[in-house]
């Protein structure tokens, strides 16, 4: 990653810095420890979070529950061996695509 790397390359470098780091000294390390069920768990609970914020939140709580979590599905993306560009290269991949023809074409 270059040094004008954006924030999620910037986080997303520091969370596989600490992935395999010691479990009772990182939030990273321990929840990877914890296996892949755990840090799903993690963004369901998040999504309900950004969900809940929306419907009777300000703005702020959104953002902050936002945050929350895209950094675990950082998390997610680093367990799993993805990279933010391989997910972005796959937004790029739909871009100017209607998502009613995007959603047509995903096989069943």
């Amino acid at each position: 990653m270059s040094g004008d790397s954006t924030v999620i390359e910037r986080v997303f470098a520091t969370i596989q810095d600490r992935a395999g780091g010691d479990p009772k000294s990182s939030y990273v390390a321990g929840l990877r420890a914890k296996g892949r069920g755990a840090i799903t768990a993690k963004i369901g609970e998040e999504s309900t979070e950004v969900v809940i914020a929306a419907l009777s939140a300000g703005d702020a709580q959104v953002i902050h529950e936002s945050a929350d979590l895209l950094f675990h599905m950082m998390v997610l993306w680093s367990d799993c061996g993805i990279t933010p560009d391989q997910v972005f290269d796959e937004l790029a991949r739909r871009e100017g695509t209607s998502g009613l023809d995007e959603k047509a074409s995903r096989p069943e």
